[in-house]
């Protein structure tokens, strides 16, 4: 009776633990950097989440990235008491789950998809849940990544996105390879932006739900009335505009719209004769970038920016200081480059000083030709002691960068979602502080790896047979 009564009281303990761990649990983080602990910020938007969240992360079934995957149980089990908010996490392997994967619509490995509903947004493992230094990764920013997604696609409201027609300009619904954006609009669309198509001539105004405007290589110039409708738009409406102008075109652009944020668009061909900086096939080779959101992956992989026939692009010389307007050359030529002005009937030639453009020692950055620049207008709004963030605008100095030929460069690739994004304000980082990749590393020589072998063949055994053979003598006396 004994023994039953203590069995039966043991058995009563353990199921009493289990039951109090089970509904009344409690987690402690002694990690260094609190690697298991999501931020206060993160934690109050999940206690107000009214939607259910779904990440899928995919895999190629061999590279696994434990901060990921630590990270999402954390998002998991911070949304356990809240029904209506709850985060489920799934992991599919792109080779091995084709049902999963053609599913979700997701095909390659490294990406963390965050749905909720038809609300969906793509993450890259690599370039948006890690900042690299020198193709090393440095620290993980995935809280802040995760967290901005789950606001994104938990939120009714969905950015729209619409690319100009009517001059002649690369359309999203075409397929050619050499002229449609296809594969724009569907990259777009994985990171939950509406894509649509607008003609401001027959519209006679810009959608009231845009959120960007897009205009790729426009043949035909804008009419005046386009024209004012666009300042209207980006100075009154603080709208966002990104534009991709061909060498060659007359747009119509510069003289009312560009000059007032202090864009200057020179009618030239760029030209770059050395071998590092051209491509055998004629392309332009882009190694230097300003620290930029809109630049900040290339900057980190070092990676580089082809693109076809470019013109340069630049802050307007003399532009007016004060006005709130900030001017950024967001990539450049080499020091090599030149701009050919003469380009319609000289052709290729070489530099002619006191004709071509060159870069200027005393504009950023010295000596180079940019191809591509932002301007933002923020001003102060009365007596209020903070600033009103106004319109945005891109300007790349080539036309085809994003057609569906050139957009798998993942240079392009990167630098034109990196321009989407801060153009409509995703590149806001949320109050998350980034936690560094802590790495440990044991460097053994010969002749310590052998003596290594020794101690586990000999020190080991040899201690446990001397105390064996002390509590037999103990024992015995």
């Amino acid at each position: 009776m004994n023994l039953v009564v203590q069995a039966a009281l043991f058995m009563t303990l353990v199921g009493g633990l289990n039951y109090l761990a089970g509904s009344h649990s409690w987690r402690f983080d002694l990690t260094r950097y609190r690697r298991y602990s999501l931020s206060a910020e993160t934690l109050s938007y999940l206690r107000e989440l009214s939607r259910p969240i779904l990440i899928v992360e995919t895999s190629n079934g061999q590279a696994e990235d434990p901060e990921v995957k630590g990270l999402l149980r954390e998002y998991v089990n911070a949304t356990e008491s809240n029904p209506a908010g709850q985060i489920r996490v799934e992991y599919v392997d792109v080779y091995q789950d084709r049902r999963k994967t053609e599913k979700y619509g997701v095909e390659q490995p490294g990406i963390v998809l965050v749905t909720s509903g038809d609300k969906r947004r793509a993450l890259s493992v690599d370039t948006e849940l890690y900042r690299v230094e020198d193709h090393v990764r440095k620290a993980f920013t995935g809280e802040q990544a995760v967290t901005a997604a789950i606001l994104d696609v938990s939120n009714p409201e969905r950015k729209k996105i619409y690319f100009l027609v009517g001059h002649g300009e690369m359309r999203p619904d075409d397929v050619d390879p050499a002229n449609g954006l296809s594969l724009v609009r569907d990259q777009l669309r994985m990171r939950n932006y509406d894509v649509d198509t607008v003609e401001l001539a027959s519209s006679r105004r810009v959608p009231a739900d845009a959120s960007l405007l897009v205009s790729v290589a426009p043949v035909d110039p804008f009419t005046p009335f386009e024209q004012e409708m666009l300042r209207q738009y980006l100075g009154a409406g603080a709208g966002r505009l990104i534009l991709f102008i061909k060498p060659s075109s007359q747009t119509g652009l510069s003289d009312l719209l560009l000059d007032d944020w202090g864009i200057l668009v020179d009618d030239d061909i760029v030209i770059d004769l050395g071998s590092d900086n051209m491509s055998e096939d004629g392309d332009l080779i882009i190694r230097a970038f300003s620290p930029h959101p809109i630049t900040q992956t290339l900057l980190d992989y070092k990676e580089a920016l082809r693109i076809g026939s470019a013109r340069s692009v630049r802050p307007l010389p003399g532009r007016p200081t004060g006005s709130g307007l900030t001017v950024v050359t967001l990539a450049a030529t080499s020091t090599t480059a030149w701009g050919e002005l003469d380009y319609r009937s000289r052709g290729v030639q070489s530099f002619t000083p006191g004709i071509d453009i060159k870069g200027l020692a005393n504009m950023e950055p010295p000596n180079r030709l940019g191809v591509a620049v932002a301007s933002e207008r923020v001003g102060v709004r009365g007596d209020l002691p903070f600033s009103v963030p106004g319109g945005r605008i891109v300007v790349f100095g080539t036309g085809d960068m994003i057609s569906n030929a050139r957009i798998t460069n993942a240079g392009a690739l990167a630098i034109f979602l990196g321009a989407v994004n801060w153009t409509v304000g995703r590149d806001a980082a949320l109050n998350v502080p980034s936690r560094p990749i802590e790495r440990f590393q044991l460097s053994l020589g010969a002749g310590e790896l052998a003596r290594m072998r020794y101690a586990l063949m000999l020190v080991l055994p040899g201690i446990a047979a001397l105390l064996g053979i002390a509590v037999y003598w103990a024992r015995r006396t």
